[in-house]
């Protein structure tokens, strides 16, 4: 652990400890405590000044038969990390707003980029595979501005499979299905090259838990809906290869200095061959100085390649370092109410259950709470805009296209042509721009606008060639790295 680590972390916790008391879990009149992960993003400016930029609560996820009818206004995955990611994505979408509209001369965290930048890089114009490749965003992340993640729970997934373990029971592995090319280790009986799990095991939760280094989905109970929701281990796995940034932010902000630097966790919470395995690239050691091999880090082969490659449009991969602090969330399992014993001869029996509701909050003045994927007091079986989280796919697309249009009627020349490919991505043609404004505005879309727009889909614009760099950067980490990754999909035929 370092100072610094125990400062961005009190942080966090400081930040939460702040919001209203409606936000937060409550004591409920059964008695049952209710406890909720906790993370935060933080930027460290060159002068060591720390600011909490956006932090979540939450622990549950949209099942994948809820997908068709979410229509971009219902959030597909809260825990606590994702979401709070998703709100750091908004944060830099309302940075770039304030900049371009002219409500701040000047971003502790983001700058324009020159004219030079965004026309004279050599990706722009490199021709590779028959593949255009861009990096012409107007807007990038300051160089001398780290960031750090601090998460009160050890990442679900591959990150906390040895903290899983250690919490069963009996720890014995289960039997798994063997294939004549499975390797062991003499000295382990965890597989090194786990074989294929059967189809209805397929992206496990918890399942399986001797099965290490491999994609998982979000752990959930028994008896619940499916979902292919990759677990956070994975998911902070991929973003050491794409940046913080989401497709959509991408568009505006070059990825290039936006990675993770630190993640912080509990002491409690830290398992170093776990966090190894999920995380590091498998050239040097983890707090405890124990030197990594590339046979115990699933990301080793992303270093090679970069090595060999170097970095594309902003994008490669950018292993952060893990460290611990000793400070624990006041709302998290563990320091939960511990009821007295009712006779000397009795144990202390903790009552917690999980808090159903989910936060998220933004230095740019963003605060709400959601129930299901979206804001509380609507329902998620309706999925209408009015419900939809700030951080949802819709809202964060609509943020999108409003800074894109005020760019267009700042740039001119060739930044004018690097703007006007922006909003094409983004849905936006010539002669459309007031009907979109209208509509986001107003929370609503008229039949005719919509009907305009009718081949412009959350998929087109994900698929857009602006983007070709950022899908081979996820591409090259599930082919080497995050194998047997399945595609959430079915939230993708929207227009806005």
């Amino acid at each position: 652990m370092t100072v610094k680590s125990d400062l961005i972390a009190s942080l966090v916790q400081h930040e939460f400890d702040k919001l209203p008391a409606k936000r937060k879990p409550v004591v409920r009149d059964n008695g049952l405590r209710e406890w909720v992960p906790l993370s935060g993003i933080v930027a460290e400016g060159k002068d060591g000044k720390l600011t909490c930029l956006s932090l979540a609560t939450g622990m549950k996820c949209l099942p994948s038969s809820k997908l068709s009818q979410a229509q971009g206004n219902v959030l597909h995955d809260w825990h606590a990390e994702i979401l709070a990611i998703r709100a750091f994505n908004c944060f830099v979408l309302d940075e770039c707003h304030a900049l371009v509209s002219g409500s701040r001369g000047l971003s502790e965290f983001i700058r324009p980029r020159s004219s030079a930048e965004m026309n004279g890089h050599s990706d722009h114009i490199r021709n590779l595979q028959g593949g255009i490749y861009w990096h012409g965003q107007p807007f990038t992340w300051r160089e001398d501005v780290l960031l750090h993640m601090y998460c009160s729970e050890a990442p679900c997934g591959d990150a906390s499979m040895e903290l899983i373990m250690a919490s069963q029971a009996d720890a014995t592995p289960w039997t798994i299905p063997t294939t004549p090319s499975q390797e062991t280790s003499p000295s382990s009986p965890v597989s090194l090259t786990p074989a294929p799990l059967e189809p209805d095991t397929l992206l496990p939760g918890r399942a399986y838990f001797s099965q290490l280094g491999i994609v998982r989905r979000k752990p959930s109970r028994g008896d619940a809906p499916p979902t292919l929701s990759k677990s956070c281990s994975d998911k902070l796995s991929l973003r050491q290869c794409t940046s913080l940034l989401s497709s959509l932010t991408s568009f505006l902000v070059s990825p290039e200095h936006a990675y993770i630097s630190t993640l912080i966790l509990p002491m409690s919470q830290y398992s170093a061959p776990g966090c190894r395995r999920a995380f590091s690239d498998g050239m040097g050691g983890d707090e405890d100085g124990a030197e990594t091999g590339p046979q115990e880090a699933r990301m080793a082969p992303l270093a090679i390649q970069r090595r060999s490659r170097g970095q594309d449009g902003g994008y490669s991969f950018r292993p952060f370092r893990v460290e611990t602090t000793d400070l624990e969330f006041a709302s998290s399992r563990r320091s939960a109410a511990i009821l007295p014993p009712t006779s000397p001869d009795t144990e202390p029996k903790v009552k917690i259950t999980p808090s159903n509701i989910s936060t998220a909050f933004t230095a740019s003045g963003r605060l709400e709470t959601t129930l299901n994927g979206v804001l509380q007091g609507r329902k998620a079986s309706e999925a209408h805009i009015r419900g939809a989280s700030f951080a949802s796919r819709r809202k964060m697309w609509g943020r999108a296209v409003e800074v894109a249009g005020l760019l267009a009627e700042a740039k001119d020349g060739a930044d004018a042509q690097q703007v006007r490919d922006i909003q094409q991505a983004l849905g936006v043609r010539l002669g459309e721009e007031a009907d979109v404004a209208t509509a986001i505005a107003s929370e609503s879309e008229s039949e005719s606008a919509a009907t305009k727009r009718e081949k412009t889909t959350y998929a087109d614009v994900k698929n857009f060639w602006l983007l070709g760099l950022r899908r081979q950067a996820k591409e090259d980490a599930r082919r080497l790295a995050l194998k047997g990754w399945v595609r959430n999909v079915g939230d993708h035929d929207f227009v806005l």
